[in-house]
């Protein structure tokens, strides 16, 4: 479906683009969406290219169901701000009262120092520090086993700093016993850090709301957007929709399964359901999520959010030394909002990708430019090795805003 706003030209030379990634065997299969919104209206645009698998010739359709990996946080995030809506949770307040495990922590001296040299943490952890990802514990860009608080970590099995893959053995309350074990790495609000704040957003969302987080996600979230393939699991009917996941191989680029269908990690629900990456979705699911933020928090004329929530949620919370130091995951031209990566304070609208949303290390990438009125969203099937975006997400944003139509052409990040 083509709209007004979106070029034909543009969209043939994004359909190429995407292609030529698929004809080259470098994924067996994707699906785009490119939307022109503007005054309210959506013109949008979905390509689904090639299949569900390397050795399985059936083409891919539109309502294949992929592992969208940490586009799974801004929809925990979301889910916390119905939460601070409601009255339960406050973005300042102390996660203590729902998550007593972590009070009192105690703070690394120095990540090359043992675990027993720490000083007490200045104040305690709030929602904003979970939603921010400035609780002060998170991915570190070292090889495994660089730090003492790594080794620590991969010992109990919590699965915060590496792939999300396999997943964590640990129940919610299981995992925030081991996890509380363990020192901080920097005082709260101090320093941006990834990914740790959603893993324990998800179970504060749990413990908030009195009900397993799959539930309350779906009462809230997933049935009143009409996300009804979005969840931690599969159920046995949907595993004929489900992608082959693959990883590429360092040296080679030769793609290697590292999740199939079959015996998917996703056939049963998970021990954690893990808000930093765990959700499986559609195209046509998450841009009915997305498409909720870009009209203020209003679905079918329904509110899901208020629009003060969506603000704060695509509004930079960094300061600019927070973002230098997050610069291999945000670059020069992004801050962080809630959940989400969104434009930097004081950075030019001038980078590909611009405005709000984040990528998966499936590889899955979303952005919602509102400064030019463009939404993309790819699905692959071809996992990130690095932050770093792939060749195949470099040519999607280059295509996304070819499409445009209105000859804005950004230069490259």
């Amino acid at each position: 479906m083509t709209g007004e706003g979106l070029s034909p030209a543009g969209l043939e030379r994004l359909h190429d683009l995407m292609a030529r990634h698929v004809d080259a065997g470098k994924i067996p299969g994707l699906i785009t969406l490119v939307a022109r919104h503007d005054g309210g209206s959506d013109d949008v645009h979905v390509d689904v290219i090639g299949t569900k698998a390397i050795d399985d010739d059936t083409p891919l359709q539109r309502d294949a169901i992929f592992r969208i990996a940490s586009l799974t946080k801004p929809i925990a995030a979301a889910a916390a701000m119905i939460l601070v809506e409601d009255g339960v949770l406050d973005l300042n307040r102390a996660v203590d009262e729902f998550l007593p495990e972590l009070a009192d922590r105690r703070v690394l001296r120095s990540l090359e120092g043992p675990l027993d040299d720490t000083v007490p943490a200045k104040r305690a952890i709030t929602l904003d520090d979970l939603l921010t990802f400035r609780m002060g514990f998170g991915t570190i860009m070292a090889p495994p086993d660089t730090y003492p608080i790594q080794t620590a970590e991969q010992e109990l099995q919590l699965g915060t700093l590496g792939p999300p893959w396999p997943p964590t053995p640990h129940t919610p309350d299981e995992w925030i016993r081991h996890f509380a074990s363990l020192p901080l790495m920097h005082q709260p609000g101090e320093q941006w850090m990834y990914n740790t704040g959603s893993t324990v957003l998800g179970i504060l969302l749990e413990r908030a709301a009195g009900q397993p987080l799959e539930t309350f996600l779906r009462q809230r979230l997933f049935d009143p957007l009409g996300m009804r393939d979005t969840a931690f699991s599969l159920s046995a009917d949907q595993r004929n929709r489900f992608t082959t996941a693959y990883t590429p191989d360092p040296a080679t680029e030769a793609l290697g399964v590292v999740d199939g269908v079959e015996d998917s990690y996703w056939n049963q629900p998970p021990a954690l359901p893990n808000a930093a990456g765990w959700l499986v979705s559609t195209i046509d699911d998450f841009w009915a999520f997305v498409a909720m933020l870009l009209a203020g928090g209003v679905h079918d004329g329904d509110r899901i959010l208020s629009e003060r929530s969506v603000e704060l949620m695509t509004t930079d919370h960094l300061t600019p030394e927070q973002r230098a130091s997050a610069g291999v995951f945000l670059g020069e031209h992004d801050g962080w909002g809630l959940g989400m990566l969104v434009p930097a304070t004081v950075a030019p609208a001038s980078s590909i990708p611009h405005g709000f949303g984040w990528d998966g290390g499936s590889g899955t990438t979303w952005r919602s430019d509102r400064a030019r009125g463009l939404t993309g969203v790819l699905f692959t099937q071809r996992a990130m090795t690095s932050p770093e975006p792939p060749a195949v997400f470099k040519d999607f944003w280059s295509g996304a805003y070819a499409a445009i139509g209105d000859g804005s052409q950004p230069s490259p990040r």
